[in-house]
This record gives structure tokens, C-alpha cells and sequence, in this order.
């Protein structure tokens, strides 16, 4: 019987929102499994839970309002205590995270910053021994100059490729920006490359999300597993 990988997801979606407690102000996170967690989340608010959500995207933050959720921004809240979000890769025995092929990675990661707990849900195929083995990482950079940032990712040995939208127009983020799609040779210091991508001048952020999660709640064809942070 062929497996359900949405129905996995939303399984898992639904376990990650158990620890959204009321009172909370939660961080909400954009993608595809997070679609689950703002919908679960959804119908724990029906049921009277009651939270502040800030949300990592435009289309998460429609989706919430549609559920009635209340949301707000950093100007009322700067500190988050829980967020749950997606992502494109997790290292098993690090945690550490690819994130950003969704196209939210700049309010992903500030709002995982300023969160006191992150906890992520995938499904298994996004659990890896070394980050990078099946997906680029996503490199937000400023439109301004954007070929001259390109080079500079090249000569840390990066084959970046700019994100299009359409064949003719190029993606562009939230926050105006476009995104290039770095495939590195096998990374073997993560939080080196983080600090060396982040370190180039035109640069807004990157997808490499190093020692940010808390959990990973992973779903799998024999049930619902929850890694923690070593």
C-alpha cells in the first residue's frame, strides 16, 4: 500500500502543535508541513486555546487569520516562546537544519532567533547523515549586485543558481530579495560555511540553520519519532 506522505506529515503537524501551550506567543512557520501546524493549530484556537501567532510569511499569515487566529509582530511581541516550523533538511545526530526552498529563510530565522524553543517537523526523507547531500542551501541575497554576490559564493566553491518564479522573472522574496541555490561539496563544518556565506557583502542571510532546534518531530511509515537536541 503506497504511503501517504501528506497524511504522515499532518500526523506529525498535529504532535509538534501538543506543545503549544495557552498564553503562548508562537512563531509560525511557512511550507508545506507547516501548513498542517497552523491548520491543527487552527482547531485547537476554535476549541478555546488561546495564543498570539507571528507568522514567517504572507501566505502563512493569511492561512492563520482564515482560522482565527490572532497574530501580531515583533513591535508587540520581541520574544517568542515557541516555534514550529518545517524543514528542507535535518542532520541526525546535530540537528542542524537546510531551510529556505520554501522561500521564507530571512523571517524563518529571525523569528526562530527570537525564539526560546524551536521545534521542527518533517517527514523521514528529510533526515540526512550530512547536511547538503540531497538539497542546496538557499542564500538570500539583495537584488542590487546580485551577479557580483554570486561570484563571491563561487570562490567558497558554491554552484549557486538564481531562483525564478517563471522562466523570465526571478523569484523574490518577502522582504524584495532574490535567492540563490547554493550546492556545495559534501559540508563538513556547517557552522564555518554559515559564518563565511553570511560574512559576503550582499549577503542577506542563509538557509543553514545551525543549533536552532530544540525537537524534530519526524514522521515515518511505523509512527510519529521526536529526536532532541543533543
Amino acid at each position: 500500500m503506497p504511503v501517504n506522505r501528506d497524511k504522515l506529515k499532518q500526523e506529525a503537524a498535529y504532535r509538534a502543535v501538543e506543545y503549544v501551550e495557552d498564553g503562548m506567543v508562537v512563531g509560525l512557520g511557512t511550507g508545506s508541513t507547516a501548513f498542517f501546524v497552523v491548520e491543527g493549530l487552527g482547531a485547537r484556537v476554535a476549541k478555546g486555546l488561546k495564543i498570539v501567532g507571528i507568522p514567517t510569511s504572507e501566505r502563512t499569515a493569511t492561512q492563520a487569520r482564515s482560522l482565527g487566529i490572532s497574530l501580531a509582530s515583533f513591535a508587540e511581541h520581541q520574544r517568542i516562546d515557541l516555534t514550529i516550523d518545517g524543514a528542507d533538511e535535518v542532520e541526525r545526530r546535530s540537528l542542524n537544519l537546510i531551510k529556505g526552498l520554501g522561500g521564507a529563510l530571512l523571517r524563518e530565522k529571525i523569528v526562530a532567533a527570537a525564539s526560546r524553543r524551536l521545534v521542527i517537523v518533517v517527514d523521514q526523507e528529510k533526515l540526512v547523515d550530512r547536511l547538503g547531500d540531497h538539497t542546496p542551501v538557499p542564500v538570500e541575497v539583495v537584488q542590487f549586485g546580485w551577479q557580483s554576490t554570486q561570484a563571491a559564493l563561487k570562490k567558497l566553491g558554491a554552484e549557486p543558481v538564481l531562483r525564478h518564479a517563471a522562466e523570465d522573472h526571478p523569484f523574490i522574496t518577502d522582504g524584495g530579495n532574490y535567492t540563490l541555490d547554493c550546492r556545495f561539496p559534501p559540508i563538513t563544518d556547517a557552522k564555518k560555511l554559515e559564518s563565511q556565506i553570511c560574512s559576503i557583502v550582499g549577503v542577506v542571510d542563509c538557509g543553514l540553520f545551525i543549533g536552532r532546534a530544540a525537537a524534530v518531530v519526524v514522521a515515518a511509515t511505523d509512527g510519529i519519532h521526536v529526536m532532541n537536541a543533543p
